[in-house]
């Protein structure tokens, strides 16, 4: 820790930028900690340097085909991806604290941290900007640092609690504080902070609006109340509170059909409550090459790289008749072959069959027909998370399904064009909604979250919610009590003598 936190807290170096596209601006200079702040337009670039880690969500990483966002995916037992990826290792459990990704995550959210606490004080101090502007600025930075905290504790627990620039050698040597006080002292008042902002409901520009504030802070509330902190029932109803605002505010709503969500000029919109931007010839979303079938030459990518692949036993365990499992829907089967791989009057070139599922909700036609470059946005929160984080908080605190917790989970039902769920039991209603959030969410970083803090995991073969310790995936490996968290990456523990290392790694 102590070379990426001095490097990010001593060094940090943030590009200039103004609004609108935040991705399309030119950089016209450089910002470090000795900048003073003078102009609303430095402040504002200030601001934006915190946005720079959103990328680490789904950038590259590891070996050939490897992403970032595999990570969460190879963990659940639930996806398979090429041997360079090594995501045999984290579905084997035999992964350790030098495994692939793992520093990936760790260093790009405190590096995101150090960007927001720059942000924060550094806007803080100004003088020139209204009241309003400056704390709206300030909600963005905050709201930022939260979701970069939130990430970590999910990932490896107790973790260096760090609010302020560092400045020296010392202060890197920083142990880790509980799960618990990161959410009291950091998570939740960055958000509660944020909530007193006039940030509007939705940003189409891509930055932090109302409604990241309100999903995100559900979602905190939701995951506080469970595993491992068992907060209780009050945080559920804290957690309802905020995804119902989302809900009444109108502004957010499922599209019509789930291919809307591959349509690069829906981005931001719509569903859409937060994402990472991707822009043609600036940054484009790494998992479109990544989720190709393996070299099948179907796309103008030169590497296709196989490299997150869903589960059969997934993909079937779906209700009968859901729309999401028709082709190309959320998965497909078949795609013709590309031009440059298939001759004129190969058959192939009209339809080429792939021989499993893949994963369609990263497919970028454009960019796999044509140029290879994936202008789709990755999304962190969409409207039918939020539908179902209220139907599975609200009859938690309510100790039962209500009419509007009922109704939220049968509208993305509905969309599958699937039965509405009856259960009246909290159980019952509870388990409905978890499986909703498997088949609606799947692959997007949300599975295993959801299996961390509620300790139960849906077998796909048997159909049943088994413990999550002794839970047997496909591979017929069993999570353990070490499975719940991550290691704490080895050049971490090697530069910063103060930390300790996770229990079996």
């Amino acid at each position: 820790m102590k070379k990426n936190l001095l490097y990010t807290g001593l060094a940090l170096m943030l590009t200039l930028t103004s609004c609108e596209d935040f991705l399309r601006e030119t950089p016209t200079g450089a910002l470090t900690t000795s900048s003073t702040v003078s102009s609303p337009e430095i402040a504002r670039a200030f601001v934006d340097g915190a946005y720079a880690n959103l990328n680490t969500f789904n950038n590259g990483g590891g070996g050939w085909g490897g992403n970032n966002a595999s990570l969460l995916e190879f963990m659940t037992g639930k996806a398979d991806g090429n041997s360079q990826t090594e995501a045999f290792k984290f579905y084997n459990m035999e992964y350790d604290s030098r495994a692939f990704y793992i520093d990936n995550w760790w260093s790009g959210m405190y590096s995101g941290i150090a960007r927001a606490n720059l942000a924060i004080q550094k806007v803080g101090e100004i003088t020139t900007l209204d009241a309003t502007t400056r704390n709206n600025m300030v909600a963005e930075a905050r709201t930022l640092r939260a979701l970069y905290y939130f990430q970590l504790v999910r990932m490896f627990g107790d973790v260096p609690k760090l609010t302020e620039l560092v400045t020296q050698l010392s202060e890197v040597q920083t142990a880790r504080s509980s799960v618990k006080e990161i959410y009291d002292d950091i998570i939740i008042p960055d958000l509660l902070e944020a909530e007193k902002s006039t940030l509007p409901w939705r940003q189409t520009s891509g930055r932090v609006s109302m409604g990241l504030i309100k999903s995100l802070l559900a979602d905190v509330y939701l995951t506080y109340a469970g595993y491992p902190v068992q907060g209780g029932n009050q945080y559920y109803a804290e957690s309802a509170k905020r995804s119902k605002e989302v809900i009444d505010s109108g502004v957010f709503t499922l599209f019509k059909e789930y291919t809307d969500m591959i349509n690069p000029a829906n981005r931001n919109q719509g569903e859409f409550i937060f994402q990472v931007q991707h822009e043609k010839d600036i940054r484009h979303n790494g998992l479109t090459p990544v989720t190709l079938p393996t070299l099948r030459g179907i796309a103008a990518y030169s590497d296709e790289y196989g490299g997150l692949i869903p589960r059969k036993e997934f993909v079937e365990s779906y209700e009968q008749g859901d729309k999401r499992t028709r082709e190309k829907q959320f998965y497909y089967t078949f795609y013709k072959g590309h031009p440059s791989d298939y001759p004129i009057g190969d058959p192939r070139r009209e339809r080429l069959d792939l021989g499993g599922y893949y994963i369609y909700k990263y497919f970028d036609k454009q960019a796999i027909d044509n140029d290879a470059k994936s202008t789709l946005n990755y999304t962190i929160y969409r409207y039918a998370d939020v539908l179902l984080m209220y139907a599975e908080a609200a009859n938690r605190a309510q100790g039962g399904p209500t009419p509007e917790a009922t109704a939220a989970l049968n509208q993305v039902r509905s969309r599958a064009e699937l039965p509405p769920v009856t259960a009246t039991s909290m159980e019952a209603f509870e388990r409905a909604v978890w499986a909703e959030r498997y088949y609606e969410l799947a692959y997007e970083g949300k599975i295993w979250f959801d299996m961390i803090r509620t300790r139960k995991v849906r077998n796909d073969i048997t159909k049943n919610w088994d413990d999550f310790v002794g839970h047997t995936t496909v591979y017929n490996k069993a999570f353990t009590e070490k499975n719940l968290l991550l290691p704490i990456p080895q050049r971490e523990i090697d530069n910063n003598r103060n930390l300790i290392q996770n229990t079996g790694f």
